[in-house]
């Protein structure tokens, strides 16, 4: 592996800071990058597995896998071998210009090049360029994202910001509840059995309004956490939702089995609107840009000052 030396910004060096188990680093794989932490592994981005993107395995500030290992492993035999599409934390969606980027179905959003793989230190930037390619060979759109990795104090955080641009005259994304800025939990985390914190099982979900579980599928919120025990420590995901995000707050599709994503287009689906109502047609040339903050907790939604976060990612 190539590893691309991360120096600490020199007034560190000038305060007689030292180097300790914060220092990120970032190293070239066969299969992408990975992001470190004091030397030991945080995130994983793979240009292509199955035909997408996807960042994986992404590991939490306690040491432990915060997204479901499977369908890219199935080593773990008490985790869900159910929906193949949910891979860690991935973007795409159902249906753009007629195609089904969610469930893959012979189309691909294909990796063409790194534009950035920079590491100051304290925060890893990647900047990527793919193409969405229809199982025919035609390309709707194309997309460039932002991925940035850091640790805070709160713990760890990846901020994704993706821009999507027209290709074709016109390129529809549709009215569906399958997509589209996806996670997916560790099965530990699911929402089931007793919900008590020293329990090997069942999680919570929570949304900036205090609506719970299976009650916050298919509401708009500027952020969702969903917690639950992982190795028999309890840890969290929050995703937050930035206003200058195309159609701030996002409806969340996130299911109480583990399914976690944020989807702006489903109004059909989410709200019992008539069909299409959600879509959204991108002219050639033309784009929008969907921002989200990924942190990865210890705890639960409770133990952290969350509305806070949200106002910080805000400024």
């Amino acid at each position: 592996m190539k590893k691309i030396f991360c120096l600490l910004p020199l007034f560190l060096l000038l305060f007689g800071f030292s180097l300790n188990a914060a220092e990120m680093s970032l190293e070239k794989t066969e299969t992408g990058y990975e992001v470190k932490i004091g030397g030991e592994p945080f995130a994983g981005y793979v240009t292509d597995f199955k035909g997408t993107p996807i960042i994986w395995p992404i590991i939490g500030p306690n040491g432990k896998k915060m997204t479901r290992d499977y369908p890219m492993s199935e080593d773990n035999a008490e985790e869900k071998k159910d929906h193949p599409h949910h891979r860690s934390l991935w973007f795409d969606h159902g249906e753009v210009g007629g195609a089904d980027f969610w469930a893959i179905r012979g189309n691909n959003i294909r990796h063409d090049k790194f534009a950035k793989a920079e590491c100051d230190g304290q925060t890893v930037v990647l900047e990527t360029e793919n193409s969405w390619v229809k199982k025919d060979g035609e390309i709707p759109c194309t997309d460039k994202r932002t991925i940035t990795f850091r640790e805070t104090p709160l713990g760890r955080i990846i901020d994704f910001d993706v821009t999507v641009t027209g290709v074709a005259d016109e390129t529809l994304f549709g009215d569906t509840k399958e997509g589209s800025f996806g996670i997916r939990v560790p099965t530990t985390m699911d929402v089931v059995g007793p919900r008590v914190k020293d329990e090997n099982h069942g999680g919570k979900i929570t949304n900036a309004q205090g609506i719970t579980d299976g009650e916050a599928w298919a509401k708009r919120s500027e952020w969702v956490d969903f917690s639950g025990p992982v190795e028999g420590e309890w840890a969290g995901i929050t995703v937050f939702n930035h206003p200058s995000s195309f159609r701030f707050p996002t409806f969340w599709h996130v299911r109480t089995y583990g399914l976690f994503a944020a989807n702006p287009f489903g109004e059909h689906d989410f709200l019992g609107k008539p069909e299409k109502t959600g879509e959204y047609v991108l002219k050639k040339g033309d784009s929008f840009t969907l921002r989200y903050r990924v942190l990865f907790h210890k705890g639960d939604a409770d133990s952290l000052d969350l509305k806070k976060a949200f106002e910080d990612y805000k400024k």
